[in-house]
C-alpha cells in the first residue's frame, strides 16, 4: 500500500453527492414555477428579496419557452440562497385548498345526480343531512330539472339547481 492510497482511503466525505445536488436545483426550479403562478396578493405575502420578487414577475410576462425556460431556471438559482420554508408552505396550503374545493365541488356533484336520478329517497337524505334546507325551492329545482329533461332541452335546470345546492352545503371556510 502507498501513501496516496492510504490519503484516499481516509478522505472524508464532504457535501451531497452532484445527483443530490441536481435533484436539489431541480426541486428549486420547480418551486419558483409555482411561484411564478402565484396571484399579486399571495405574492405579497412572501418574505421574497427584491431581486426575486423581479424575477418572478419577470417570468409571468415571458411569453417565449426557452426565454420562460432559462428564466425559472435563474429562479431557481435566486432561491438556493433563500429560506424556503415560508414559500413552501404557502405552496403546499394552495394545493391543500384546491385539492378541498374539488372535494367540495365533487361532493355537491353528488348530491345534485341523486336528487335528479332518485328523486323522493335523495330528497328525504339530503333534509336528514340538512334539515334547515327549504323543501319548497328545492322541488321547484326538481320539477324544473324533470322538465328539461323530459322535453330534451339543455341542462340549465340542473345547473341553477347545482348552484342553489352549491350555496346551502358549502362547508364554512376552514382558514378564518
Amino acid at each position: 500500500m502507498t501513501v496516496q492510497d492510504s490519503d484516499s482511503q481516509n478522505d472524508e466525505f464532504s457535501g451531497p453527492s452532484r445527483s443530490q445536488s441536481k435533484r436539489d436545483a431541480a426541486w428549486l426550479k420547480n418551486l419558483g414555477a409555482e411561484l411564478v403562478t402565484l396571484g399579486k396578493e399571495e405574492l405579497d405575502a412572501l418574505p421574497l428579496s427584491e431581486k426575486l420578487r423581479d424575477a418572478i414577475d419577470l417570468a409571468k410576462e415571458i411569453t417565449a419557452h426557452g426565454g420562460a425556460a432559462r428564466q425559472r431556471q435563474f429562479i431557481g438559482k435566486l432561491l438556493r440562497h433563500s429560506d424556503v420554508d415560508a414559500l413552501v408552505a404557502v405552496i403546499d396550503r394552495r394545493h391543500l385548498d384546491k385539492k378541498l374545493a374539488a372535494r367540495e365541488f365533487h361532493r355537491i356533484e353528488v348530491w345534485r345526480d341523486r336528487l335528479l336520478n332518485e328523486g323522493e329517497p335523495a330528497i328525504t337524505a339530503l333534509l336528514a343531512a340538512q334539515p334547515d334546507l327549504p323543501l319548497d325551492e328545492l322541488r321547484h329545482f326538481l320539477q324544473s330539472a324533470a322538465q328539461e329533461a323530459s322535453t330534451g332541452r339543455p341542462p340549465a335546470a340542473a345547473r341553477a339547481l347545482f348552484k342553489w345546492l352549491r350555496d346551502r352545503l358549502a362547508t364554512p371556510d376552514r382558514s378564518a
